[in-house]
């Protein structure tokens, strides 16, 4: 295993096996501690929210807290990402079990083990086969849209709850919408104050004393005025009987088709998690000037999401908002989710009585504007202002989640990411060098004012890999500089590959259909600048014959061109070729 051994200013130097709890040291262990308090009491009330929005028990947020996150606090690398059900996973278990069982029903609750045991091992797999970079094809619009429809399906779910309308929450978003707003003539009148008094408090609590748990807070407050003013008789609904004990050690029995049925949805929730949480983790990490090891970070959700599913948990992602919140209150240690660990377990082992009255409106107001910066607004207002595409990839993403479904959502996101890299990959930069290297002009212009580097000859730079998505595009770039007007014929055409790091079967049918139609225009054909893995894959493609190699693009021009080549010019931008 590889640890920390030294930290130095900025640089991290690595050594030996990592050890537990890597930073945890006497004198910042009663800091640490104080964190994890400061964590359970945001967690507590979150899960419970999280769990009801999964359409699961508050045991089973609960259970995602004690044994789960011990195994990925003994096993990440990370030390400040907080690991825990967020509100996308628990979006994404209620629409994926949705259609195969009632929400609340044992079998639903069996279903919900044996995702978080398969998202595990997806995780796992994917640190295995060092596969997480396949969690980079969501980028940031698609993040932005895909979690912000989500963000967006919950609110209304939430706002039915702070309401006190019912509303199938199970239900597509179209449907949820359309019962609520159907449904607002049974709003009852002490959820909306009890709703507007713990939203007040909680946007007012973060603004002036961010550092006090205000969620408890609301939890606590209007759980004693459900109690003390009887609002229970008054139409108030409220969490009622939470199951007491420890969590116990089972697996979940389902038919293998069922197992089959849930792949799909536990993929998606990998994905979502590492796209996000390895971002995180690394971020973190270089804020405050320790390694991370992404591979071991996916070891870590893997096991944990498995120890989900035996202990009565469900799946488990990465909390943004809570990693952040430990960060400002200095933690640099996972002994906070340690910490959480042992608060959860007293909790359901004397204290689930406490929770019985919470009222679902405060539950439903925490939730809400806990998940209201999830929406994106400000990331889709500076996507419109910076690229406009990228936000049309966000708003389809969003759309998808919203209308689709999170699965289907998710398959759009990488339709659309996919997409997005042929796109880019198939308008690749093509330039004629100037003497001085420099990429002055592209071919792809009307008003290119010239077409050659020197009389006779012409030095293009392909600035991509050569493949499929593009191999039409550099056969007609050459053909376009050849044909150019020009005063001279041209008879040389070097081609700069130094950008080119790969070339398959089409780039290479390419390559050959461009060195034969030069050569049926009595053009020859020359290559500088070549990397050497690149150019054992044009000998293996017999692509390299009787082609000449020049190292550098002054030496193509001093060799085949018709003047010298110039000194190197001052006011251009600095090039490698020497």
């Amino acid at each position: 295993m590889v640890g920390i051994s030294r930290v130095q200013g900025d640089i991290v130097e690595e050594g030996g096996p990592m050890r537990v709890l890597p930073g945890l040291t006497l004198r910042n262990a009663p800091r640490e501690t104080f964190a994890g308090v400061t964590l359970l009491a945001i967690a507590v009330p979150l899960n419970i929210g999280y769990a009801q929005i999964a359409g699961l028990p508050p045991t089973a947020g609960l259970y995602s807290l004690i044994v789960p996150a011990v195994v990925y606090a003994l096993i990440v690398s990370s030390r400040q990402v907080v690991a825990a059900p967020d509100a996308a996973a628990s979006a994404l278990v209620a629409s994926s079990l949705g259609g195969l069982a009632v929400a609340g029903s044992e079998s639903y609750l069996v279903l919900a083990f044996a995702q978080a045991i398969i998202a595990g091992v997806v995780f796992a797999l994917c640190a295995v086969f060092k596969l997480g970079f396949l969690a980079t094809f969501l980028s940031k619009p698609i993040l932005i849209g895909f979690v912000g429809g989500l963000a967006l399906d919950i609110l209304v779910s939430q706002t039915a709850k702070m309401l006190g309308v019912k509303i199938d929450s199970g239900a597509e978003f179209v449907e949820k919408l359309v019962g609520l707003i159907t449904g607002l003539n049974t709003v009852n009148g002490w959820s909306v104050v009890i709703s507007i008094s713990a939203v007040v408090i909680l946007v007012a609590g973060r603004r002036f004393a961010r550092a006090v748990p205000w969620a408890l807070v609301v939890l606590v407050v209007s759980t004693v005025a459900v109690v003390v003013w009887g609002l229970t008789e008054r139409g108030v609904s409220v969490l009622g009987p939470v199951e007491s004990g420890p969590p116990a050690f089972s697996w979940p029995v389902i038919p293998w088709v069922s197992w089959l049925q849930l792949i799909p949805s536990a993929i998606a929730l990998a994905m979502v998690t590492m796209a996000e949480g390895l971002l995180v983790a690394r971020s973190y990490g270089e804020k405050n000037g320790y390694r991370t090891s992404p591979n071991r970070d996916l070891m870590a959700f893997g096991a944990s999401n498995v120890a989900a599913g035996v202990s009565g948990g469900f799946t488990l992602g990465s909390s943004t908002s809570r990693t952040a919140a430990m960060d400002q209150v200095g933690s640099r240690t996972q002994l906070p989710t340690l910490v959480v660990a042992v608060g959860t377990l007293l909790l359901v082992i004397f204290g689930t009585a406490l929770l019985e009255d919470i009222p679902s409106p405060a539950i439903g107001a925490v939730v809400a504007v806990a998940i209201l910066p999830l929406l994106g607004v400000r990331e889709f207002i500076s996507l419109w202002k910076r690229a406009k595409f990228e936000f049309v990839i966000g708003a389809v993403c969003f759309l998808g989640a919203v209308l689709l479904g999170p699965i289907a959502g998710i398959v759009v996101a990488f339709v659309l990411a996919l997409v997005n890299l042929a796109r880019r990959a198939a308008n690749p930069a093509i330039d004629v060098l100037t003497v001085a290297d420099s990429p002055a002009h592209s071919l792809l212009p009307a008003d290119t004012k010239f077409t050659a580097t020197v009389p006779g000859l012409v030095v293009l730079r392909f600035a991509a890999p050569l493949f499929f998505a593009n191999a039409q595009v550099f056969e007609d770039a050459v053909r376009k500089a050849v044909r150019a007007p020009s005063s001279v014929p041209v008879t040389d055409v070097v081609l700069d590959l130094e950008a080119v790091t790969d070339i398959d079967v089409t780039g290479a049918e390419s390559f050959a259909a461009v060195v034969t139609w030069l050569g049926e225009h009595h053009v020859a054909v020359h290559l500088s600048r070549v990397r050497p893995d690149l150019e054992q894959k044009l000998r293996h493609f017999d692509l390299m014959g009787d082609v000449t190699v020049f190292g550098t693009n002054r030496a193509a021009i001093a060799a085949l061109g018709s003047t010298e080549a110039p000194p190197l010019r001052t006011d251009l931008p600095a090039s490698n070729d020497k």
